[in-house]
């Protein structure tokens, strides 16, 4: 194909390297006839697409105005661009000769005859090589993936959106891909902040609750034990107090889950779940014990992130079962022996994921607003409920579904999204008893009058039962993990590559390639024990701000490694003293 002189290469190189983009084309229903007879030579004398018009996509755009603008010099060596639309290839090329080669291009094209189109103009083989240049299958799941390894990007540069305005013109997916990325943006920004700032008490948490979560059990063979159960996941949003007195009345057969927050509300509201859930880790989940009646929850397991602060389990009067997740202790070392799950960023979504796990029927979701109605931020009896609401930056104007504006916020917002993602993996129905609040993507819209008539409310005979004896069988002791220290030959690795590189520093201007070798194998050593790593999450990017972030060492860097490696002594230590316990539960002792 003349016209397109780099397509076969390109193809080959994907095909050759087991590029997902390559296996996505060879399903993809393309139109050949388009390749073929869409390409022309415009009256600006370049390559051009004709569009179903009949016009070209350059002839009212030409390319070198449209980009001009794509170009942003800060942080430029350490940051990365998401291009939503290929054309020919005219912003790519454009970002691709303008970048330093350590800048990241990610291309999502949702056409493939387009994809074709551009990959035939240039030959982007080295580009792939020196991992420059990725392309994006045009998958929810795979953006995920491709936006959760940007994390140095995220914090020693910056991530650009550029939406390919020629692109636009052919169809509304353009469009809709620039905002699945851009949400997905937003949503790894929070995650990422959070990560950055907070993962030493998530993991110092996990570190004080190991031995508390190794005696109280494993959830790890709850999968699949909720066959037939229907399930209700109980939000303590404002509309929850209209549905209350019904369900109150008629609960149904039906399994009720909700946060630890919402349970105070539920005791107000005199409805008692089955089972709740808290995640969160700081201390402000103790506000809730001064709200909550012992006796309430005395039988109502309590399924807890790891990661929680240990004054709640401490306090908490119910049955507790531990919940591994991703991130934390439990991420590499524990995933044959204990359920490890991606919790995500509310309880909503942890207990949908669970509940999937579970395998129940269906789901039902209530209570779950992600905005102020009537002025109020919470049904009554949660310890965050605010009535008297003043409009601060932070709010947001929305839609209900009766096209009225109500106010949400950005982490309402973000917590629904993710909600939504997650409830498209879902293999059976999930309806939606609304309120007035935030439509749920996903869902199927009820009312309380309708969960009654399509029985909605009802699960198999004694399959909730089942699930609930299930639940407290995975409680009690498992065998002990035994876990050897490691802060000996910690130790002494640590201060021999120190002695090392300070050697090294003596002679900065000549050994630049020698200090960046020998940081690059301290960074490798930090990063290969799985136990140890998510606790030393905020040390690697240290280290990796050494390694990747930085052209030049100066005399400052030898004091910011010496600041860096003392902070990993001290945790692996700790690990050590509270994690590392012999099968006789008797400690070891740390170096």
């Amino acid at each position: 194909m003349s016209a397109y002189p780099f397509l076969k290469d390109n193809i080959e190189y994907l095909q050759r390297t087991g590029n997902p983009v390559f296996q996505w084309l060879s399903a993809s229903d393309f139109h050949e006839e388009k390749l073929m007879n869409n390409l022309f030579i415009n009256q600006f004398g370049i390559h051009d697409w004709r569009m179903e018009d009949g016009n070209g996509m350059f002839e009212s755009l030409p390319p070198d105005g449209l980009f001009a603008g794509w170009l942003h010099p800060e942080k430029a060596r350490t940051s990365a661009t998401f291009v939503i639309g290929s054309n020919l290839g005219y912003g790519v090329n454009h970002l691709l000769k303008n970048t330093p080669d350590t800048h990241k291009i990610m291309l999502m094209e949702p056409r493939a005859e387009m994809l074709l189109a551009c990959l035939g103009q240039t030959d982007y083989r080295p580009f792939f090589e020196n991992k420059k240049f990725h392309l994006m299958v045009p998958d929810e799941r795979f953006v995920a993936e491709v936006v959760r390894n940007l994390d140095l990007q995220f914090v020693y540069g910056q991530i650009h959106l550029k939406s390919d305005i020629a692109s636009r013109q052919l169809g509304p997916e353009y469009a809709k891909w620039a905002r699945i990325i851009k949400n997905r943006l937003e949503n790894f920004s929070l995650e990422l902040s959070t990560l950055r700032f907070r993962q030493d008490v998530m993991v110092g948490n996990e570190i004080n609750n190991f031995q508390r979560a190794m005696q109280d059990g494993s959830l790890k063979s709850i999968e699949g034990k909720g066959a037939g159960v229907g399930a209700v996941i109980l939000g303590a949003g404002p509309s929850l107090e209209a549905m209350a007195p019904k369900l109150r009345e008629n609960p149904g057969h039906v399994l009720y889950a909700c946060a630890l927050q919402t349970v105070p509300t539920l005791q107000r509201l005199g409805i008692k779940p089955h089972l709740c859930a808290a995640i969160d880790y700081d201390k402000s989940m103790l506000k809730i014990f001064e709200r909550l009646d012992p006796d309430f929850v005395q039988d109502v397991p309590l399924i807890y992130s790891t990661k929680i602060d240990p004054m709640v389990l401490k306090r908490y009067p119910g049955p507790t079962l531990p919940l591994w997740t991703i991130g934390g202790l439990g991420t590499y070392v524990l995933k044959e022996r204990d359920m490890v799950m991606d919790a995500g960023g509310n309880v909503s979504v942890t207990l949908s994921r669970f509940l999937r796990i579970c395998g129940v029927n269906h789901l039902l979701l209530a209570g779950q607003d992600y905005a102020w109605l009537n002025g109020k931020s919470h049904s009554g009896g949660h310890h965050n409920e605010t009535t008297n609401m003043t409009k601060r930056s932070y709010h947001q104007t929305t839609k209900n579904l009766d096209g009225e504006d109500i106010l949400t916020t950005v982490q309402y917002m973000t917590a629904k999204r993710e909600l939504e993602d997650d409830l498209k993996q879902a293999q059976f129905p999930i309806y939606n008893l609304y309120g007035g609040g935030v439509p749920i993507e996903g869902t199927k819209v009820v009312d309380i009058d309708s969960l009654y008539s399509e029985g909605i409310l009802a699960s198999a005979p004694g399959s909730v039962d089942r699930l609930r004896s299930a639940l407290l069988d995975c409680r009690g002791s498992i065998p002990p993990i035994r876990l050897e220290p490691r802060s000996p030959m910690w130790t002494t690795s640590l201060r021999n590559a120190e002695k090392h590189l300070t050697k090294l520093f003596h002679n900065i201007s000549g050994n630049q390639s020698e200090i960046h070798a020998a940081l690059t194998r301290i960074e490798l050593f930090i990063k290969q024990d799985p136990l140890y790593l998510p606790y030393l999450f905020n040390e690697t990017l240290d280290l990796a701000g050494l390694t990747r972030a930085k052209a030049d060492y100066d005399r400052k860097d030898l004091p910011e490694f010496k600041r860096i490696a003392k902070i990993i002594l001290k945790k692996v230590r700790e690990m050590d003293r509270m994690v590392c316990v012999t099968g006789d539960k008797s400690r070891q002792s740390a170096a």
